[in-house]
C-alpha cells in the first residue's frame, strides 16, 4: 500500500463507481428492455461482460480501499452491499473523495 497516492487511488475508486454506474444504466435501461420488448438478445452478452468488468473491478477496488482507509469490517459490508443496488457506487465514491 505504500506505492499508492491518495490521489490515484481516489482518482481509480471514482473511474470504477462511476462506470460501474453507466455499466448498469446500459445493461438496465437498454440492453433489457431491448431484449424483452423486441426479442433481440445480441447486446446481451456484449453489454452483461461490460458490467461484470466493471462490478468486478469496484469490488476489487473495494477491498484495496479497504485497507488504505483502514475501514472497519461494518463499513466495509455495507460498501459491499452497495454494489449491489443500483446507482450507489456513485455516492460511495462522492464520499471517498470528501475525505
Amino acid at each position: 500500500m505504500k506505492n499508492i497516492s491518495e490521489e490515484k487511488l481516489k482518482k481509480w475508486f471514482r473511474i470504477t463507481c462511476t462506470w460501474e454506474a453507466i455499466s448498469c444504466a446500459i445493461l438496465f435501461l437498454i440492453a433489457m428492455p431491448i431484449k424483452y420488448q423486441f426479442g433481440y438478445v445480441l447486446q446481451m452478452p456484449f453489454a452483461g461482460i461490460f458490467h461484470g468488468f466493471w462490478f468486478s473491478a469496484y469490488l476489487i477496488l473495494l477491498f484495496v480501499t479497504k485497507k488504505f482507509y483502514k475501514w472497519d469490517d461494518e463499513d466495509f459490508i455495507f460498501y459491499i452491499m452497495f454494489a449491489f443496488i443500483p446507482f450507489a457506487t456513485l455516492s460511495l465514491h462522492k464520499k471517498i473523495d470528501k475525505k
